[in-house]
């Protein structure tokens, strides 16, 4: 089982990064950090799912969503992004990847599922097995589930993203052309 859904974490990020750009900037994200913004809101998932389906660690959340993982790959990435003098890179990596760790945080909370965020500290603290998709309330009858609120995160970011011309589509357009 899953927390947030994979393909909500990079929305995720995403709306993080646009908020940055338009606070810090005073404009819409662009080009290649909004990729790389995107991408590392995903990374925590493509590092530790994979070693969890092929049986290496017991839960898809362990050393890439834990704090201090995070810290680790968050610092190396910006070690190399401040030798290329790309600190732009550096903060956009920063702020998606630490989207990534922030928006698994919540559904516990509301659910009252605290020991659920050991991966926080991992590996002092332990990671127990995923409850699965978390009731959160009822309305009218209806169970409210945290698969409601990431369907709502989800379209309200692809409008943003789509309301600010596409951010990132022309890079990854032009690399596949060049591939």
């Amino acid at each position: 089982m899953r927390e947030m859904n994979p393909i909500v974490h990079p929305v995720v990020g995403y709306l993080c990064y646009a908020g940055y750009t338009r606070i810090r900037h005073e404009r819409q994200p662009q080009g290649v950090p909004t990729v790389v913004a995107v991408c590392a809101a995903a990374l925590p998932d493509l590092i530790d799912q994979p070693l969890w389906l092929v049986g290496i660690r017991p839960v898809g959340r362990t050393f890439a969503h834990s704090l201090f993982g995070a810290i680790l790959i968050v610092g190396v990435v910006g070690f190399l992004a401040h030798q290329r003098h790309r600190f732009d890179l550096a903060v956009a990596f920063a702020i998606g990847y630490g989207s990534h760790i922030a928006a698994d945080i919540p559904w516990h909370v509301l659910a009252g599922d605290f020991h659920e965020l050991g991966f926080l500290l991992w590996p002092i603290t332990e990671m127990p097995p995923y409850s699965g998709v978390k009731v959160v309330g009822t309305i009218g009858g209806v169970e409210i589930t945290t698969l409601w609120f990431e369907a709502v995160i989800f379209v309200f970011g692809v409008a943003v993203w789509w309301s600010d011309g596409r951010p990132g589509l022309d890079v990854v357009t032009r690399c596949r052309s060049n591939n």
